[in-house]
């Protein structure tokens, strides 16, 4: 990959990383407390209780956005908690472009479940350290995957709560994303996919990376 080397938001210095393969890289600076940031987010959600998707009537994309544009709870709603992609459907393998494409720079301010925790502070760190966008929790359910797709940015992973079972497959390659209070970004601009094979949910704390 030729991400360019973010700097510690602590030290002035850049940070290093553990290249993953050609797709994933890996930062262990971090060291984010797992266990705070799953225990606020199920608290948050136990009042929020249902999970933001593009379309109802399918499992396979769940979020919770902890950002939205200044203003506009519209902002994280519908295809908005989603965003633009290009998948290949059908049989006759031509690519589609699908839902709308999100201005990620508008998106500044914190939702207000989020105001004033830890995972507020994590957002901080991260915008400290690359320029972002979104902030969303994405969920996959059991036995579940995403489509064959690409997104228009790369992306920032938290990985919360994971198991054996769940891995992301990036062009002819599959990584499995420890839950270590470490920080990947993942090239989502080449096809990919992610799969949850196990029993239990799969959450990521997920930012959009910005150029």
């Amino acid at each position: 990959m030729n991400t360019k080397t973010p700097i510690s938001f602590k030290t002035g210095k850049p940070l290093e990383f553990i290249e993953n393969g050609n797709y994933i890289q890996k930062f262990e600076n971090f060291n984010f407390d797992i266990d705070k940031i799953k225990a606020e987010f199920l608290s948050i959600f136990y009042e929020i209780k249902v999970w933001s998707k593009d379309d109802p009537e399918l499992n396979d994309f769940n979020a919770i956005c902890v950002n939205q544009k200044p203003d506009d709870p519209k902002s994280i709603t519908g295809g908005n908690v989603r965003g633009k992609y290009w998948t290949y459907p059908k049989s006759d393998f031509k690519e589609e472009e699908r839902l709308v494409e999100i201005n990620e720079s508008e998106y500044t301010e914190i939702c207000k479940p989020f105001r004033g925790t830890y995972i507020e502070e994590v957002y901080g760190i991260i915008k400290s350290v690359w320029k972002i966008g979104r902030m969303r929790f994405l969920m996959k359910p059991p036995r579940s995957c995403l489509s064959w797709h690409r997104d228009p940015e790369k992306r920032i992973h938290i990985p919360i709560i994971t198991n054996p079972g769940c891995r992301m497959v990036i062009e002819n390659e599959s990584f499995h994303l420890p839950a270590d209070g470490s920080v990947y970004i993942t090239d989502n601009t080449k096809y990919h996919n992610f799969f949850n094979g196990g029993e239990i949910d799969r959450l990521h704390l997920v930012s959009t990376l910005l150029k």
